[in-house]
């Protein structure tokens, strides 16, 4: 896939009377803004939602996969608390080009919701959270699910979430409001893979019988969940945290996690790293995943389910859950899908010439 020349967000942001976006919850719009502008406002809104939605799906297409029947891959991300333009921009496109270097051909999409880039909002916006769960449903899910029964364009793209932070409370709790909505209720919609990177909810949320979270295993393939026990922003002694319980993007899953669920845990790897050295926006111990390498090629053969979660190559067992290590993408993967010498030899001489 050629570098997208434009970011796709789906904002839910109100606009003040100066038409910039605020940090309270607004009408959703679905943009477009070019690569490189960190700033983007209500002019960028492409004002059609179907022309939207098309325009994002010929980003993700590509050649059908013979095997699973797809056509292209979407990752729609999802942002946490304190999360100005900005980084919203700078995390799509790096996430895009990161995850392209890896070898993903798909499309990287944001849903921005409000949240302020003062550490005195966080209160207010775990509240704006809930409350932007609902358009999640309704403008995101809703989307998809319109996706998947259009039978003019009929949908064979697979749909992937990664929520950051706060981001990871958005992903869980709008899966539980599209329980309550009657026509998604019914609907028959999933999405592929789920993966949580210093994921701002409880460990126990993700219990196997967790009534939360039984709606997002209902309708999700798998989920990965990212963990890092140097996280200090999800630390207990943090004040702005009011001692919540421990976070899953701290100290990972429950013992009785949901078997959809795996812990990949980071320490290990993150202790070895040198912030000076790396690329990131935010606080490092927080927000080092996103233009990482080794994080990208994990999650890049993540989203694309060819591997076995326990068999990555970026990935050693542990006694009580997988650890992220640096590794490389087998050298013949490409042709593993082969149906003949002839075209195993092609794919072969194909994969050795782009390296």
């Amino acid at each position: 896939m050629a570098t997208q020349a434009s970011n796709f967000i789906i904002c839910t942001r109100d606009v003040d009377s100066r038409g910039r976006f605020v940090a309270e919850p607004g009408p959703t719009r679905y943009l477009r803004v070019p690569q490189g502008l960190r700033k983007y406002d209500p002019t960028h809104e492409v004002k059609s939602r179907d022309r939207w939605r098309l325009a994002v799906r010929a980003a993700a297409d590509g050649v059908e996969d013979e095997i699973t029947g797809t056509t292209g891959d979407v990752l729609v991300f999802v942002h946490g608390y304190n999360n100005d333009m900005d980084a919203i921009t700078w995390r799509t496109e790096t996430l895009q080009s990161t995850l392209l270097a890896q070898g993903w051909r798909g499309v990287v999409i944001s849903f921005d919701w409000p949240s302020d880039n003062s550490t005195l909002n966080y209160l207010e916006d775990r509240a704006d959270a809930a409350e932007v769960a609902d358009r999640m449903v309704s403008d995101a899910i809703g989307l998809l699910v319109e996706a998947q029964q259009d039978t003019e364009h009929p949908c064979k793209i697979n749909v992937h979430l990664l929520g950051h932070s706060t981001g990871a409370y958005v992903i869980m709790e709008a899966f539980n409001q599209a329980q309550k909505k009657g026509s998604l209720f019914r609907a028959e919609w999933r999405v592929a893979q789920v993966a949580l990177i210093g994921g701002d909810i409880a460990s126990t949320s993700l219990r196997a019988d967790s009534e939360w979270a039984s709606a997002l295993f209902d309708r999700s393939l798998r989920l990965t969940n990212y963990s890092n026990r140097n996280d200090k922003v999800l630390g207990v002694s943090n004040a702005k945290r009011l001692g919540t319980s421990p976070r899953v993007g701290r100290v990972g899953l429950p013992l009785n996690a949901h078997p959809k669920a795996v812990n990949v845990d980071c320490s290990p790897y993150f202790a070895t790293k040198d912030p000076t050295q790396s690329v990131f926006n935010g606080t490092f111990n927080h927000s080092w995943h996103i233009g990482d390498p080794v994080f990208a090629l994990d999650l890049t053969l993540t989203l694309e389910g060819e591997i076995d979660r326990q068999a990555l190559p970026t990935r050693e067992k542990a006694a009580e859950s997988l650890v992220l290590r640096p590794g490389q993408r087998p050298a013949f993967q490409e042709a593993w899908d082969s149906d003949s010498p002839q075209k195993a030899r092609r794919e072969v001489a194909e994969t050795v010439a782009r390296t």
